[in-house]
């Protein structure tokens, strides 16, 4: 990450994750920060993240939510992975790419709520 850079709970960052293992997340990859800002300014160093694929399959799976690459500034329509929240260390952030809309991140917090069997 770029030093003292802000960064903000619905923006899309890349990160590399590394070699990937099982069904986990790897390589380059774009995430979407989805931890509250007053942690995210806070003195804690990492942030809570989802994982985005191209994979549009993947949209079948409950809660997961479709981000179109007019919105995200990719190259390709994505898929926001909701039930793999990771906490990353905020130095891995590479380069910030965009933020999301508030209507996609109302649908990935409601999908994060499915995913966690919170009932709201």
């Amino acid at each position: 990450m770029i030093r003292g850079e802000r960064i903000a709970r619905g923006e899309i960052w890349w990160d590399e994750f590394g070699i990937p293992f099982g069904s986990v997340a790897g390589y380059k990859r774009p995430v979407l920060l989805v931890q509250d800002d007053s942690f995210n300014e806070s003195r804690i160093r990492t942030i809570v993240v989802v994982p985005l694929t191209t994979n549009v399959r993947l949209l079948e799976a409950p809660g997961n939510v479709l981000v179109k690459k007019k919105e995200s500034k990719l190259t390709d329509d994505s898929v926001i992975i909701v039930a793999q929240p990771y906490a990353l260390d905020r130095n891995r952030f590479i380069e910030k790419i965009s933020k999301v809309n508030k209507e996609i991140l109302e649908k990935v917090e409601k999908g994060m709520l499915l995913v966690l069997g919170i009932q709201k």
